[in-house]
């Protein structure tokens, strides 16, 4: 439930959200994200967080980030650490729950209304020290994935919880098509 005048806020867990709109099917048009909940309060931020490697050459989320940070996000990013695990697989860690936890408390005066979009478990105490003083908090996650990509506890603590795959239409980016105009059918695509 969303009232027109509520000062909303929105925290992307980037990695989070990312994984539950690919177990979907889908990807997410951030544009239209951030259009939708424009219409639903007034929002005041969208904050989106993801780590980075910053030793890659190139990183595939770059282009996401610098579109995100240019289009009305505001971008929290951090350096993710590499390291090899017991099984000397190469493993990346960048956890963001502290930072997005801090911008959510320290925001929470100025705010009616949060919309968490992860599905983190961890984020549940969170959720309730925000309703302590006073803000509704909406999760957005989904539970039509197997397994679940939304912790039980989440969803429970939370005023509201707002299944991603019924938000498909209004956020998610079409799948591409192959061009049947293509010759050979090498896929390349020259607009």
């Amino acid at each position: 439930m969303f009232y027109r005048d509520e000062r909303l806020a929105l925290f992307i867990d980037g990695s989070n959200l990312y994984a539950a709109a690919k177990s979907l099917g889908f990807d997410i048009d951030y544009k239209l994200l951030r259009q939708e909940f424009m219409r639903r309060g007034k929002m005041l931020r969208a904050f989106y967080y993801t780590a980075l490697l910053e030793n890659d050459e190139y990183s595939p989320i770059r282009p996401l980030v610098d579109w995100l940070n240019y289009n009305g996000f505001t971008m929290v990013t951090k350096p993710a650490k590499e390291y090899t695990d017991s099984m000397g697989r190469r493993k990346v860690k960048g956890n963001m729950d502290i930072e997005l936890t801090v911008d959510a408390m320290e925001l929470a005066p100025h705010v009616d209304h949060v919309v968490l979009f992860s599905g983190d478990g961890d984020f549940r105490p969170l959720v309730e020290a925000l309703q302590r003083k006073g803000v509704r908090v909406s999760v957005v996650s989904t539970i039509r994935s197997q397994p679940p990509m939304i912790a039980d506890e989440l969803r429970r603590q939370a005023d509201n919880f707002i299944e991603l795959d019924e938000l498909r239409d209004v956020v998610g980016r079409p799948t591409r098509e192959p061009r049947s105009d293509a010759p050979d059918g090498d896929g390349t695509d020259e607009d």
